[in-house]
């Protein structure tokens, strides 16, 4: 899978800006997890929400994706999995990786934590939705899994993006031995019913 596409090699020559695309991409992109040496792999591991772009045809979607902190584990030098927890069965980010499983990932440090610098990590790869998968258990709450295998792992410029501060976590993230309190768009008439046996 290459970085750029066609249409962005157009408009780096037309801009002039090929070079300095190729000096960027060589200065934030590791091939792996394993050859990390800017603190990816630690970053995302600490995330508790990403956002994954999906397309299909003329279907095209982001969406967001959030857990407990830790709920993304990497599993090998280009590997990782997320859980996939209950949603609203629209199933469009699945539904669109079952019909084109390239992917992109962004994750962001909005919060400014001591000690941690802020980052932004952008990750291209190709996915794979498993109903059934050894590590499904490990992720209280999970209905599926979802693994990527990475093709790019690069720094996102995080200039244009404002300091913000989490106030409170979700009262929705699967916890162990904690259950959740059911969302008001799941008890409206005609939803309610129509939510029974599905998953």
């Amino acid at each position: 899978m290459e970085m750029f596409g066609e249409g962005s090699r157009k408009l780096q020559d037309r801009y002039n800006a090929r070079k300095v695309a190729d000096l960027v991409v060589g200065a934030t992109t590791v091939s792996n997890f394993d050859d990390d040496k800017f603190g990816y792999r630690e970053f995302i591991e600490e995330s508790s929400y990403f956002f994954l772009a999906t397309s299909s045809g003329e279907n095209t979607d982001c969406s967001y994706k959030g857990g407990p902190k830790g709920f993304i584990k990497i599993t090998g030098p280009n590997t990782l999995v997320y859980p996939d927890y209950d949603g609203n069965r629209m199933y469009k980010s699945l539904g669109n990786i079952i019909e084109n499983p390239n992917v992109g990932m962004l994750f962001v440090r909005f919060e400014n934590e001591e000690g941690k610098r802020y980052l932004r990590v952008r990750i291209n790869g190709v996915a794979t939705l498993h109903d059934e998968h050894p590590m499904l258990g490990e992720f209280p709450g999970a209905k599926r899994l979802i693994e990527i295998n990475t093709k790019h792992i690069y720094l996102n410029c995080g200039r244009y993006i404002p300091e913000m501060t989490l106030v409170e976590e979700s009262a929705h993230l699967p916890k162990e031995g904690k259950e959740q309190p059911v969302p008001a768009w799941k008890m409206k008439p005609g939803i309610r019913e129509a939510l029974e046996g599905s998953d």
